[in-house]
């Protein structure tokens, strides 16, 4: 094909990628997965002239098989001592609902934490994402820490659990995990704090896909069931009744007259120090619905 100077010219090429799995592009600290197509134009006697444009590659990971679907439960315990000697012990125990999630979905997690040590300790649970490289032979990993909730101190001698926490699932690229060279892994960690000691770790393996059929369920159902609220006559009462005076409600003995207190410093860098909030008054009742501000009063007679 000869092109005239002075003329546009414009060709169009097709490429089909090729078949079976492709890593999914990726750049992260210590490697990345990009994939280029180039455009060369060759002339006589000058240089060749050469573009390239980026494109990215999303290898489908499908969360709603079987596998993906199925609960995820561990359990952990810890022996606590104090200059050897034995100072109780801390456990945990966590269960998900699944395995499989996708961005914007919630994790809910049930679990239970008993302290049996002298020290105060603090549950926690964190999405964490793990990269690691493959290449000539050496490996490399790097594991970040992506979002964290966190419960109440548990002191000596005390239980906590949880039934439905939620942490949410962030804008994050879907797991790596039939490539060679690369892997990239999500666990959700459920960690106690135990100051003086080692935390104790628990981890669920998670895989974050590019699909989800359960949020558009969820969706479906929440606006089905909106639509046909919609159609219901709710018989409002004219007025509401009066609330119970907190005097009556509320023991003398339960009124808290102390002011803030700082209750224990967390240990781990990425949350800050939680405090303990004291209300500073004593439950003052509220006016009554005849009362009237004497301001008010006043102003209206003048």
């Amino acid at each position: 094909v000869i092109l005239r100077p002075g003329n546009k010219y414009e060709y169009k090429f097709g490429f089909e990628l090729p078949q079976g799995p492709l890593g999914t592009t990726f750049k992260g600290k210590y490697g990345c997965v990009d994939y280029w197509v180039k455009a060369f134009l060759e002339r006589p006697s000058f240089p060749t002239q050469e573009i390239k444009k980026r494109f990215e590659v999303m290898d489908p990971v499908d969360v709603n098989t079987p596998e993906l679907l199925s609960p995820v439960a561990a359990k952990k315990e810890k022996k606590v001592s104090c200059m050897f000697i034995p100072d109780g012990r801390v456990s945990v125990s966590a269960q998900i609902d699944r395995k499989g999630f996708c961005e914007g979905d919630e994790i809910c997690i049930n679990a239970d934490f008993e302290n049996t040590c002298s020290r105060i300790v603090v549950p926690k649970a964190a999405i964490v994402a793990k990269h690691t490289y493959l290449a000539n032979g050496q490996t490399k990993v790097f594991a970040q820490k992506l979002s964290c909730v966190r419960g109440n101190h548990i002191i000596s001698g005390m239980t906590d659990s949880w039934r439905g926490k939620t942490i949410r699932v962030k804008k994050l690229k879907p797991s790596i995990l039939g490539c060679n060279i690369l892997r990239v892994e999500y666990f959700l960690q459920i960690y106690v704090s135990v100051p003086g000691s080692k935390k104790i770790i628990l981890e669920l393996p998670l895989v974050i896909g590019s699909r989800s059929g359960i949020g558009s369920r969820s969706s479906s159902m929440a606006s089905q069931t909106s639509s046909e609220m919609s159609w219901v006559d709710l018989n409002l009462p004219d007025a509401p009744e009066a609330p119970p005076c907190y005097l009556d409600i509320v023991p003398e003995d339960h009124r808290l007259e102390s002011p803030t207190t700082p209750l224990l410093d967390d240990p781990d860098s990425f949350d800050s120090p939680i405090f303990m909030y004291a209300p500073e008054f004593k439950f003052m009742p509220p006016p009554t619905y005849t009362e009237v501000d004497p301001c008010i009063a006043n102003n209206n007679v003048q």
